[in-house]
């Protein structure tokens, strides 16, 4: 729908008028932001976006193109996944010419070909303000003259079973071995553990994962889109492996709410999530800072974590849940991202502690 009218339409009546680009279907989803100034193939391609809306707040998007498309079956960057999981893109302005040595194609054509429509011509900070004050609004993004009726929406309590992968993959040689428990799973969490030269297997919730945790010296359970809540198989898997899993058991965003819900807790959804590269974290232990990538709209309530469970991590924001781990066992999970992508990798330490323990329980 290049140089179409379009309008982005809110719950509460607002309407945003634009110009369309990229693909031309009508859709719905939640409509969330993030504030990065750079990172948007990254983000496009993050499985915690799946079925929603995001708009991105810097004024300028897509002057530095976007790669040709990967290989089939890699993992190469900057993707986090096969596909554009975004339902649509809102932006200020989108950047026709773009200027870059990795550029095969602009961020139109891009999101042209996997049928993904934007908008442009919004001002995405006022946007941004209206969500932070009034809370996560659904949308519906709309070409032309298209009615609500036809936008396509995703059901978000069956976008666990839409992210996790069908199929067991298995990367590297050598070294530990984890497993990668996928319900949405960024790539960048494989790469980050191939680099620190680890074996990975990467399976989602369909799969026996406590078959499969017998295999590995240790787990991850990763990142997903959706209220956790509604994950209930991949919780009950989690929730019987850590009854008597002797090795670690670590997780990131989602897997910090899952680990959560499998060890008795519960979880609430945020007025307005965390989503940007800025978000500052202090480790309760240690009382260092980080500042952090993160993107979610679901915490872990504190008060709920029973005995023998502590928080780890704490948003210096708003002071809410950023991390747990367990007094009696080798697990704990955090809720940003230490893989970023984009975002500080300051944080990326952390892959480094839970290696640590697998190999030192795997040492004995």
């Amino acid at each position: 729908m290049a140089d179409d009218a379009a309008r982005l339409v809110l719950e509460d009546g607002t309407t945003l008028a634009g110009r369309g680009f990229g693909g031309s279907r009508a859709v719905a989803g939640e409509v969330v932001f993030n504030t990065a100034m750079v990172g948007y193939v990254e983000a496009l391609t993050d499985p915690s976006y799946r079925g929603q809306i995001l708009a991105l707040t810097y004024p300028l998007i897509g002057n530095y193109g976007v790669p040709a498309p990967r290989r089939a079956g890699s993992i190469d960057r900057p993707y986090e996944a096969d596909r554009i999981q975004v339902q649509g893109l809102v932006v200020q302005r989108c950047a026709a010419a773009y200027s870059h040595a990795t550029a095969a194609r602009s961020l139109g054509d891009w999101l042209a070909a996997e049928e993904v429509p934007g908008i442009e011509g919004v001002d995405t900070r006022t946007l941004t303000r209206k969500l932070r004050e009034a809370g996560t609004m659904k949308g519906w993004l709309l070409p032309g003259g298209a009615a609500e009726s036809e936008a396509a929406a995703v059901d978000m309590a069956g976008v666990h079973d839409l992210a996790a992968p069908a199929e067991i993959r298995r990367y590297g040689e050598g070294g530990a071995t984890i497993l990668l428990v996928d319900a949405g799973a960024k790539d960048n969490i494989v790469r980050s553990l191939l680099d620190r030269g680890a074996r990975v297997i990467r399976a989602g919730h369909r799969h026996d994962l406590v078959a499969l945790a017998r295999e590995a010296d240790g787990v991850l359970v990763g990142n997903g889109p959706g209220d956790p809540r509604d994950a209930t198989a991949l919780t009950a898997q989690i929730r019987t492996l850590i009854g008597g899993y002797p090795k670690p058991v670590f997780g990131i965003c989602l897997g910090n709410q899952i680990l959560a819900l499998a060890a008795g807790a519960d979880t609430y959804k945020l007025r307005y999530g965390h989503r940007g590269i800025n978000q500052p974290v202090q480790d309760l232990l240690t009382r260092r800072c980080f500042v952090t990538s993160q993107n979610h709209g679901y915490a872990v309530r504190d008060s709920s974590l029973p005995k023998g469970w502590e928080p780890w991590f704490v948003n210096l924001n708003d002071g809410t849940n950023e991390g747990i781990r367990s007094q009696a066992a080798p697990y704990s999970s955090i809720q940003f991202h230490p893989e970023a992508s984009p975002g500080p990798r300051e944080s990326g330490i952390l892959f480094d502690d839970f290696l640590s323990r697998v190999a030192a329980l795997k040492a004995g």
